[in-house]
């Protein structure tokens, strides 16, 4: 607290302490406003998603256009592309960067980059929640029954290949032809393992189908 107001009695208020007291109440305000702001995109965000998901589940994705999803989130079009590029992007995300070279820097940088996005893939499942994993999969079965999807869930990997590649410290030279290809060839994997995953209805555990598809990688 400022000096000003601590060493005087209450309600004794002197001009000094105005502009104090000014800036503590417009910093609360604007804090609260942001924080307003923030709950409702978040809100927002999510109303579209449920939406959307249920449009896909229901219709099936083909069916559905973002017209739709806005109409049934009771948002404008434009708002829709505010919090997604695409209807493509809500069910084939794109993790940021920093939350996959967070969980590369949890092993030890010396080993090859491939074992160690093996070994952060188990932290990585073990973030998703029971509620976050049935959304998981629910994403990944739209996209494992359509066939047009599948295949653009290759070109979503090789996104989340190029993120994780920004992520990665390099040398002089860059990153080596052998570190690029090996993160290329993980993230099919990854994708392939969602897919049987979902194909499977979520019969199986992801952790063990990922060792698997892992297995298969290291063996080729």
């Amino acid at each position: 607290m400022h000096r000003g107001i601590r060493n005087h009695q209450i309600g004794a208020v002197r001009p000094c302490d105005w502009p104090n007291r000014a800036f503590t109440a417009h910093h609360l305000h604007v804090t609260d406003t942001s924080d307003s702001r923030s709950r409702r995109w978040e809100e927002t965000h999510r109303r579209i998603y449920e939406a959307a998901m249920a449009l896909f589940q229901e219709r099936g994705y083909d069916a559905v256009n973002v017209g739709h999803i806005a109409e049934a989130a009771k948002v404008s079009v434009p708002t829709f592309y505010a919090h997604y590029a695409s209807k493509e992007e809500i069910v084939l995300p794109v993790p940021p960067a920093e939350t996959m070279a967070a969980f590369l820097a949890e092993h030890d940088s010396a080993l090859p980059v491939g074992e160690r996005i093996r070994r952060a893939t188990p932290f990585w499942l073990a973030s998703f929640g029971p509620v976050e994993r049935a959304e998981l999969l629910d994403r990944w079965r739209v996209v494992a029954s359509n066939p047009a999807l599948r295949i653009r869930a290759g070109e979503y990997e090789r996104a989340t290949a190029a993120r994780i590649l920004s992520g990665l410290p390099s040398g002089p030279g860059g990153l080596s032809t052998a570190d690029k290809l090996h993160v290329a060839a993980y993230l099919a994997a990854f994708t392939e393992t969602f897919l049987t995953w979902a194909d499977g209805n979520g019969e199986g555990k992801l952790e063990e189908i990922a060792d698997q598809a892992f297995d298969a990688l290291q063996g080729m």
